[in-house]
């Protein structure tokens, strides 16, 4: 029976809950989410409380201007709120469209998938699940599937997500343990030819999963890597998955990441992240058809994979408005040409401070790494923190760059001393001035050797030694 628009009665009203209940944000994440996450923004002095987004920028309860420099992981591509975006959920929930029936085809799956795929040529069809570590899952089982082996190969410090198969592939030994047993995959150090021949003569690899770019630590392969790591792969019959769910979608200058390098094409691709638009989840893995065809190789095998909130409208929605907003806009152009400048100017720093060791990435995915300091004033206290633990320093950069200068940014992983920026695609000009003035006043207090920043490294070095 249809619904009364005029019935009167109890009515949700969600703003009238924040404004009561917003207060109690971090005691209620104690009490019933993750216990160690208020703990450890407390410690650091990230606990802020942050009223509202708009484009790439938070605002506090005071009007406060914060300059996001993380995206959300990589998710806000487009910034927070994209008005085309937000217009396309609402358009989507007023047409009361009959969503996941199930035994039905409805034309927005299609859509996407068509106009999805027109950015990456020679790549056939796409199955959508609902975040970056099932579109990792999705690859695993299609590429064992379709070669009929079992062992997969994946790189040093690689990270593909957290579920058991995509955490089975996870280079970094922190996420894994204590989740034991895992599936029996392979790590190869990232760029070495020679290891990788040497697995795939074993004759069991059903492919190589590899970011273009690492997430940690912001590490790309040598030039032409990718392309002869492919040629192997084929040649002994094994696949390329590329996880592109945060180098994919304009990160890193080109639609897709592996697009920077000349006669590479992926057999599978997974994206996800800038795909939702900052609204509504949604992972993508793009195959060739003949891997598809495999899988779902009779009526039998219809729903042989599948995903319960998989191509559902409020997704497919975002994402079409996304891919819109990225042509429309020139998004992925931007995302070239603001981050070379930025990378040219942050690079131009290197040789006037002797704590900053490197910058490096592509498009806006930017590291930026510390090292070890020649004069022995600061060479003491970077002893001091290496002793503690690897990465204190990186972190003492974050923290003045959001409580002095309200720009959020992170450290790149664990103990690593690399501090990566993946701010959202829109940035301009005016917000890298406004990070570069802010790191170099940082730098210029952390090359005094003293003051606040190396008192809070000594707390950072108490809290270290204190976790032990």
């Amino acid at each position: 029976m249809p619904a009364d628009p005029d019935r009167t009665g109890p009515r949700f009203d969600l703003a009238a809950l924040i404004a009561e209940r917003g207060a109690e944000r971090y005691e209620l994440h104690s009490r019933y989410l993750n216990p160690q996450l208020p703990r450890m923004l407390h410690t650091i002095g990230f606990d802020k409380y942050y009223e509202r987004a708009e484009g790439p920028y938070f605002y506090d309860a005071e009007g406060n201007e914060y300059l996001d420099m993380l995206a959300g992981f990589g998710i806000f591509a487009l910034g927070r709120h994209h008005p085309v975006v937000r217009s396309a959920i609402q358009q989507v929930m007023d047409l009361d469209l009959p969503d996941l029936v199930r035994f039905d085809c409805s034309p927005l799956p299609g859509l996407f998938a068509e106009r999805l795929l027109s950015y990456a040529p020679g790549l056939d069809r796409v199955f959508f699940g609902n975040s970056g570590t099932e579109a990792v899952e999705t690859a695993l089982k299609f590429a064992r599937y379709a070669t009929g082996r079992r062992r997969i190969l994946y790189a040093d410090h690689a990270f593909h997500g957290l579920t058991t198969g995509s955490l089975s592939v996870n280079g970094e030994s922190g996420f894994r343990k204590g989740f034991d047993p895992l599936l029996p995959d392979t790590a190869v150090p990232l760029g070495d030819l020679a290891a990788l021949a040497k697995e795939l003569k074993k004759g069991d690899v059903a492919a190589l999963i590899v970011e273009p770019i690492q997430g940690k630590g912001v590490q790309a392969p040598p030039p032409g890597w990718l392309r002869e790591a492919q040629e192997l792969l084929h040649a002994h019959k094994a696949l390329l998955i590329c996880d592109e769910v945060q180098t994919g979608v304009g990160r890193t200058g080109d639609f897709f990441a592996y697009q920077h390098e000349e006669g590479v094409l992926p057999d599978l691709v997974c994206a996800a992240k800038a795909l939702s638009g900052g609204y509504v989840p949604v992972g993508a893995t793009l195959g060739k058809s003949w891997i598809f065809e495999k899988v779902y190789s009779s009526m039998d095998r219809v729903l042989v994979h599948s995903a319960s909130f998989g191509s559902n409208a409020q997704a497919m929605a975002a994402g079409l408005a996304t891919l819109e907003v990225m042509r429309d806009e020139k998004v992925v152009e931007n995302a070239g040409r603001i981050g070379d400048l930025f990378r040219e100017r942050l690079a131009a720093l290197v040789d006037r401070y002797e704590l900053l060791a490197e910058v490096r990435g592509r498009g806006l995915m930017i590291g930026i790494e510390f090292g070890r300091p020649k004069s022995l004033k600061l060479r003491t206290g970077w002893t001091a923190l290496q002793a503690a633990r690897k990465g204190l320093f990186a972190q003492m950069v974050v923290v003045p760059l959001l409580q002095r200068h309200r720009i959020l940014t992170q450290v790149s992983g664990d103990h690593l001393e690399v501090i990566k920026l993946i701010p959202p695609l829109i940035i301009t000009e005016r917000d890298v001035d406004r990070f570069m003035d802010a790191f170099v006043d940082v730098m210029d207090d952390a090359h005094r050797g003293s003051g606040l920043m190396w008192d809070f490294g000594r707390t950072l070095v108490k809290q270290a030694v204190g976790n032990r």
